[in-house]
């Protein structure tokens, strides 16, 4: 893909492509989550209250189990809070404490349930609302970024990190960051309970969990390291996906269907094999933690079990000991098994970052105007740009086009044609020299405004999935009906849509496939007749047109080009044998200047292509 150079494409390019420094990534992905989270810190205390609240319930849980083990079985007097439970009148002192106990499992869990509810209420919302912003965020950046950027940039790409990678973020946030608070909460409040019942049984976990937990950060690194390459391969999936179908035409009558499902199969394979180099990190973290929880459960168990003989230890205080030890392994293999999604949720906040953190934006002066509706008296004065440095496309352009100067360019393919008339909107910005309409430089100008003031009608008219009416709209928001239908009279349209069977409400398929080839060049031209700017933009905007199409698009366009100027990039030299005045690009530069007459008598460039298309040397 070329380079361009704007200010900023270098940063630009890096962004999409080089890794930040690891402390650096780190940092901003972490502000990156904390600014995602800040509209919604109300909803996130609330479901911090309820993580602290459903963690109590989880150490509470076996004490019930304790009291019976000990208070009911054994010989132990009942604690005191179970005592105030005991208002159910059952006969035998010991019934009604397994009674206390009872009730004191259920409110345990009637507490723990609610607490649930509202936690995964508002995990649920947070998660949703996060994901809208990071997508609205992502594309409302992308909207402001230069074409530059997308020559640089594959749109699949894109697309995967709008879908998928925010898909990847939401899950995460509304499963996984519950889990992970909620694990550590537990840990936390199990060493403390555990330490409490039997300090030197707490200190083997305690001892065991830093090695266990570097076991897991360094494999970690490897399935985040392989997460990363699985990413970029699924990239690459959708953008061989969305070219495809884009091009299912070409494909179909060249009968290739066999190459693009081999395509499609090279990149699937190769984000399996990808996802594959991961394997052995990811099935030795659990199975390690699972042993190492074993072992040391096997030896509290075995310990244990000589204290309670020796009348050290009661069989309650064990049980819950080992119900803690049970489930202080439990997060940490839980972590084990989530760094794989942890790695994902990383990879993808690092994707949505190099787009956020691209550089690659057109700016807009402070004192920057709205000029109003311009006359369209265009400068282009000693004009440079290259997409690739070791490949100027423009030199040294300089010339004037007077306002309502009706003015073709030729020259041979790659001569710069569209990169000139892309700089008079400002789709780019030039290396060198200056762009002015009206004898202001573009730049002064505010951005949305001077677009406001060029129209254009392309080799092929996109058109979006909606109604007619809705296409032909788009050229000025807030268009009447009946502006949108004189707008279709003009350009030769009317009469073709009120055929269609639901006439201006008519449903086009997406890039209006459902349309032939003039039909979506008369909804081109009658979308840049609703627009009514003063400078007009023509691409070759009959060069695939049958004679017929060709007649009722050009007849289009000479209503459409009263009053302004227009600017039309020609190979079809007969589209162009009436404009005021023919600029011939050769070589970054404007090599040639006149009018048909005039050019086809100079004998040089023009003349070449003019004989060329002809057949016959000219008169």
């Amino acid at each position: 893909m070329p380079q361009h150079i704007v200010a900023g494409s270098a940063s630009a390019a890096r962004a999409g492509t080089d890794a930040p420094p690891p402390g650096a990534a780190r940092g901003s992905r972490a502000r990156l989550l904390l600014a995602a989270l800040r509209p919604y810190r109300g909803w996130v205390a609330l479901v911090m209250a309820m993580m602290l609240v459903e963690t109590l319930m989880s150490l509470a849980g076996p004490w019930p189990l304790k009291v019976v083990l000990d208070s009911v079985l054994g010989t132990h007097k009942a604690p005191a809070w179970i005592e105030s439970l005991k208002w159910i009148a059952i006969d035998g002192g010991k019934l009604e404490v397994a009674a206390a106990a009872a009730i004191a499992v259920l409110v345990i869990q009637l507490i723990n349930s609610a607490a649930t509810y509202v936690d995964n209420y508002y995990t649920t919302s947070i998660s949703q609302w996060v994901a809208h912003d990071f997508r609205m965020r992502v594309y409302e950046h992308l909207h402001r970024l230069s074409l530059g950027y997308y020559d640089t940039h594959q749109s699949g790409s894109i697309l995967s990190t709008l879908t998928a990678d925010i898909k990847v973020i939401q899950g995460f946030a509304s499963s996984g960051v519950l889990s992970i608070v909620v694990d550590m909460l537990t840990i936390v409040g199990m060493l403390g309970l555990m330490f409490w019942l039997n300090w030197d049984f707490a200190l083997i976990a305690v001892a065991v969990t830093p090695f266990l937990l570097l076991y897991v950060s360094r494999f970690n690194r490897a399935v985040k390291n392989a997460t990363r390459d699985v990413r970029k391969r699924q990239s690459d999936i959708v953008s061989v996906v969305e070219q495809g179908l884009e091009e299912i035409r070409t494909t179909k009558a060249y009968g290739r269907e066999d190459l693009e499902q081999q395509r499609l199969a090279d990149a699937s394979r190769a984000s399996v094999q990808a996802a594959l180099r991961a394997r052995v990190a990811k099935s030795m973290l659990g199975p390690a933690v699972a042993l190492t929880a074993a072992a040391c459960t096997a030896y509290v168990l075995w310990r244990g079990a000589n204290l309670v003989i020796a009348g050290a230890m009661t069989i309650g205080g064990l049980t819950v000991f080992l119900t803690y030890l049970s489930k202080f392994f439990k997060p940490v293999q839980d972590l084990a098994k989530m760094s794989s999604t942890i790695a994902q949720t990383l990879i993808s906040v690092e994707r949505i970052q190099a787009i956020l953190d691209t550089d690659d934006i057109l700016p807009q002066r402070a004192n920057a105007r709205d000029p109003g509706r311009l006359r369209g008296e265009i400068t282009f004065e000693h004009l440079a740009f290259a997409y690739d440095p070791k490949a100027p496309v423009l030199r040294d352009v300089h010339t004037t086009i007077a306002a309502g100067q009706k003015v073709g360019i030729v020259g041979p393919t790659g001569g710069g044609k569209s990169t000139i008339v892309s700089m008079v909107p400002r789709f780019y910005d030039p290396a060198g020299g200056r762009v002015l309409i009206d004898g202001t430089d573009v730049r002064d100008f505010e951005l949305a405004a001077l677009r406001g003031n060029v129209g254009f009608v392309l080799q092929e008219t996109m058109l979006f999935h909606g109604t007619i009416l809705d296409n032909i709209g788009y050229g000025r928001p807030g268009a009447t009906e009946a502006e949108v239908t004189e707008a279709a009279r003009l350009a030769n349209a009317h009469e073709f849509i009120e055929r269609m069977p639901d006439g201006y409400n008519t449903l086009v398929g997406e890039r209006g496939s459902t349309l032939s080839g003039g039909q979506r060049q008369r909804i081109g031209i009658a979308r840049a007749i609703l627009r009514n700017a003063p400078i007009l933009i023509l691409d070759e905007p009959t060069a695939a047109l049958d004679t017929e199409s060709e007649k009722l698009v050009m007849d289009a366009l000479v209503t459409l080009m009263k009053g302004r100027t227009v600017l039309t990039i020609a190979h079809r030299l007969s589209t162009i044998r009436d404009a005021d005045v023919i600029l011939v690009l050769k070589d970054g530069v404007v090599a040639e200047r006149g009018t048909h007459d005039e050019l086809v008598a100079l004998g040089g460039t023009y003349a070449d292509l003019y004989r060329t298309q002809v057949g016959a040397t000219p008169a």
